[in-house]
């Protein structure tokens, strides 16, 4: 019998498998087709060639640690102790899973904010407990009235996510003085704090957990290196806890996958004291905005995107389909892929809205809104 019985195939997998077998521009699955920093990748070439290749320690490679928490010093002014309070990760789904894993028992509640990452339910379930999805707002800020109503005495967790994916809106301080507010009523929930865009945004600063003295000491952060130096198939990310909640991750952890592998920390430790993630907003504005204009021409409504590298738009006025259907012939007549909306919903909401990758070279995006120009 299935322990996930209400799991399907990933939108993703089904997305890009279906970009392969139709050649299609693959603007579903969130990564870069640009080539990595050359100074990343001469980086790596070098280090190929040292004694970097055996186990590192369960934690992360010591100077990777190190940096971490000076990374975070200069963004958030958070200090933090590297041996107690940071956790390298294959990845930021790993961390999430383990996080999860680690802290959430049976029959407790976990709180999920629709429109939602679809890695953040699974281990729910597994843990045995009982994943509560809340609809954001139609504009998709948070509306807490609705929150709190979804909160109880077996509420364990509440899962935010900001910048957010799919739809790339940023939290503002007025939503972490509610969420502050919130928690003083339930002083044993945990916030996991998926944060994995967090060096991607544009107009608006990125608010971190980070920052908030209130939360800090209950809250779990995630962080992405696969995201910030687009190296997603590298599979390296962070997260950052206070001691009391480390210490059960870690015990996850070591039985998970017990460390992470030894080059791409060893090499990111390197470039992290050459690379400047605050240039980061800035590149991928760029691309944002140049997606934008380039779509200005077709019968999309493109909404706004304060953050992440992914870009939704709606199509209500030209199709009555279901945008999981659009989506397919989307890519079927018109040679683009993209990801229905109605996947991150626990009701599999339907608004006739689908969501772009923007991370991609120029040539890429030009031939892609040309295509879509032409639906």
């Amino acid at each position: 019998m299935s322990k996930l019985p209400q799991i399907k195939t990933s939108i993703f997998t089904v997305m890009s498998k279906m970009a392969t077998e139709y050649k299609a521009i693959n603007l579903s699955q969130g990564f870069p087709n640009f080539a990595i920093d050359p100074r990343l990748s001469d980086t790596v070439a070098r280090l190929a060639k040292e004694n970097v290749h055996q186990y590192l320690p369960m934690s992360g490679y010591p100077p990777l640690l190190n940096k971490i928490a000076v990374l975070v010093l200069k963004s958030y002014h958070r200090n933090l102790h590297p041996e107690t309070e940071i956790l390298v990760t294959a990845g930021a789904t790993q961390a999430i899973f383990t996080t999860i894993t680690a802290l959430v028992h049976s029959n407790e509640e976990v709180i999920l904010l629709d429109p939602s990452y679809d890695s953040y339910e699974a281990p729910v379930l597994l843990c045995n407990a009982k994943p509560v999805r809340v609809a954001l707002n139609d504009d998709y800020t948070p509306n807490w009235e609705r929150i709190e109503k979804a909160f109880s005495s077996n509420t364990k967790m509440i899962i935010t996510n900001n910048p957010h994916n799919p739809t790339g809106k940023i939290w503002t301080d007025d939503d972490f003085v509610a969420l502050e507010t919130l928690l003083q009523k339930y002083p044993k929930v945990i916030v996991l704090s998926d944060e994995v865009y967090e060096y991607i945004t544009f107009e608006q600063n990125h608010i971190s957990v980070h920052s908030r003295e209130k939360l800090q000491n209950r809250s779990v952060v995630i962080a992405s290196f696969g995201k910030s130096f687009h190296i997603t198939g590298w599979k390296v990310g962070y997260l950052v806890a206070p001691e009391n909640l480390m210490l059960e991750i870690k015990k996850v952890h070591q039985f998970m996958i017990f460390s992470v592998n030894s080059i791409s920390q060893v090499a990111i430790s390197e470039y992290l004291d050459v690379v400047e993630v605050s240039k980061l907003g800035s590149f991928y504005q760029e691309k944002r905005d140049y997606f934008r204009k380039l779509l200005q021409n077709s019968r999309f409504e493109v909404l706004p995107c304060e953050g992440t590298y992914f870009q939704v738009v709606s199509y209500a006025s030209i199709s009555n389909e279901n945008d999981i259907d659009f989506c397919k012939r989307l890519i079927v007549e018109h040679g683009v892929a993209a990801i229905p909306l109605s996947s991150f919903y626990g009701d599999a909401k339907d608004e006739k809205r689908i969501r772009f990758c923007f991370a991609k070279d120029n040539k890429t995006l030009e031939e892609a809104a040309k295509r879509l120009c032409g639906v």
